[in-house]
């Protein structure tokens, strides 16, 4: 296939790249070329802004559309004089009010998170207008990603803790529940899409598995061949200033995009090959949000 992936320089968009260039796809990229190129794809220079002046008239097969963040951003591409046959959008699960019931599932109504706040209103305009104008779309709503290539300071933080053989802080009790998705299962079922096309149109996409915080930070340490001494922290402290996630339970229904794809990769051998990359690649993460400076001026 020829495929026009947007972005392709950092972490989700990068991998997809790699993922689809290695089996064998005829690949583009469109980024405003600020960051090195990956090699074995075609790359367009250009603002989304102004894409216009490169893509119309451009066919392609498929446009695996990640970094499109609002309504503009879909618009932009869609009147841009591009041809294609599929279109894949990666939205998020920030659409779903935090206060629906959990596991959030395709389903349930869509509005402001206030967790997310213009994020998740922003993606679900994306959305909107994508649906209206190309009903045969895809619409992927993915937690939390994770793997090779991350640039947020997420796993990397408890990585740098474990390395430095720090004890964790931990919000409460260690109780609160997240959800992950690798991004090499996120490609695998782009490739399934394109290949089976599904009546359904708007998936979740996440592993099964939902883990503890607690669970989480142990898998990370173990990944360094540590184990964390966990300190609970009480939540009278503001929890983003010590730990690298809101204080939220976030989880979904993934059952429909389970049985397409299958089994997805396990989360402590996603962890370990995410480990394993980042050491080598230390400068990956763009920017480390001081979580340790406040522990030690303030939790120590």
């Amino acid at each position: 296939m020829k495929i026009l992936i947007t972005g392709g320089t950092t972490f989700v968009s990068k991998f997809t790249a790699e993922y689809f260039s290695a089996a064998g796809h005829d690949v583009y990229v469109m980024n405003r070329g600020s960051r090195p190129q990956i090699g074995g794809v075609h790359h367009i220079c250009c603002d989304r802004a102004e894409c216009d002046k490169v893509l119309s008239g451009l066919s392609f097969d498929a446009v695996l559309d990640i970094t499109a963040y609002t309504g503009d951003h879909v618009s932009q591409l869609l009147d841009s004089g591009v041809k294609f046959d599929d279109y894949i959008l990666i939205s998020s699960s920030a659409v779903y009010p935090e206060i629906n019931l959990q596991p959030f599932t395709e389903d349930q109504k869509c509005g402001r998170n206030s967790i997310w706040g213009d994020y998740g209103t922003n993606k679900l305009d994306a959305e909107r207008i994508l649906t209206k104008r190309v009903p045969s779309a895809y619409i992927l709503r993915p937690p939390y990603f994770y793997g090779k290539y991350e640039n947020v300071y997420r796993e990397a933080f408890p990585f740098d803790c474990a390395d430095s053989d720090r004890p964790f802080y931990i919000p409460g009790n260690g109780s609160m529940k997240m959800q992950f998705l690798n991004v090499s299962d996120l490609c695998r079922f782009m490739d399934i899409l394109l290949k089976t096309h599904p009546e359904q149109h708007i998936f979740n996409v996440g592993s099964k598995e939902t883990v503890t915080i607690s669970q989480w930070v142990t898998m990370c340490y173990e990944t360094a061949g540590k184990k964390p001494v966990l300190i609970s922290v009480d939540k009278s402290v503001p929890q983003r200033e010590y730990f690298c996630f809101h204080d939220y339970d976030y989880y979904l229904d993934v059952s429909d995009f389970c049985q397409l794809v299958g089994n997805t990769v396990p989360l402590q051998n996603g962890l370990r090959e995410e480990y394993e990359w980042y050491k080598n690649n230390p400068d990956s993460v763009y920017f480390k949000r001081p979580y340790i400076d406040y522990i030690d001026k303030n939790l120590r």
